[in-house]
């Protein structure tokens, strides 16, 4: 019999036997390999504005395809997303390969303006065999390369992704291990993935406040000044959660934004509100 064989993309190395998939939805051991589930299937894609990934310092005005898979590597219980990101394949979901959405994107380009393309919506890494050849091939075509991301992969996953990207944005949910434990993540996984992203190209970091987890203004300050460490130019954004998924607790109050707005500004230059 085949002896299991561990998954390396992330923090939880999921040991999986043969058939078997992982704590993510979407890798699964095939013959002794940890593969993709469903290479090139997506739930999502639609023609965004850059704003609404969001990157406020890049490209401006600019419209973006956006694509996603299906599946997560963590378990916010308040995610914003979680009728994808929190799925297996479904009904909703189709097969496109690398070559379409370069086909795709071009068209787009002509018809809308279209600068490239986005991996966003779900956990575009856990997938990250096909947003490596996306990405490659729309690279090579001089079109844009955009990734949301909780940035939740092995250093060598993103030593070989970043180099075709121009733009990344990192969902940081707080500056706690705690919360990331609630989370099901490794906070320091995520923080050395910002700083490696941010020595390839534009990087924008999202803090979704949610009351009573990440709202703490000592924490705030602690994540800004190490945000600023790396760039004092780096913009990020504190977007207000709504409940959703797992999570009942009322809407973050927009006083609270501006209380952490505050804050994060004396150490940072761009700190925008989302979801206001």
């Amino acid at each position: 019999m085949t002896a299991p064989v561990t998954c390396t993309l992330c923090p939880h190395r999921c040991r999986l036997a043969p058939g078997e998939t992982g704590y993510c939805r979407a890798r699964t051991n095939r013959k002794g390999h940890v593969v993709p589930s469903g290479y090139g299937v997506l739930a999502s894609m639609a023609l965004d504005p850059i704003e609404k990934k969001p990157f406020a310092r890049f490209m401006p005005g600019s419209k973006i395809l956006s694509i996603g898979f299906y599946g997560c590597n963590m378990r916010c219980p308040f995610c914003q997303n979680y009728t994808i990101s929190q799925t297996a394949p479904n009904q909703n979901t189709h097969r496109i390969s690398p070559r379409d959405v370069l086909a795709k994107a071009a068209a787009l380009k002509e018809s809308h303006g279209n600068i490239g393309v986005a991996y966003t919506y779900n956990e575009p890494l856990i997938n990250y065999e096909y947003v490596r050849d996306t990405a490659r091939l729309i690279h090579r075509a001089g079109m844009i390369n955009a990734l949301v991301t909780n940035g939740q992969c092995a250093d060598a996953v993103a030593s070989e992704l970043l180099p075709c990207f121009d733009a990344v944005n990192v969902d940081l949910k707080g500056f706690r291990p705690e919360i990331y434990s609630a989370c099901g993540g490794d906070l320091k996984t995520t923080q050395r993935f910002i700083a490696l992203a941010a020595a390839h190209c534009h990087v924008e970091v999202t803090t979704l406040i949610v009351p009573g987890l990440n709202d703490d203004p000592g924490d705030m300050a602690k994540e800004a000044a190490w945000l600023a460490a790396i760039d004092p130019d780096l913009p990020l954004h504190l977007t207000r959660y709504f409940p959703m998924y797992r999570a009942a607790k009322p809407p973050t109050p927009i006083a609270a934004l501006h209380t952490l707005q505050d804050i994060a500004k004396k150490y940072l230059n761009c700190v925008f509100l989302g979801n206001v």
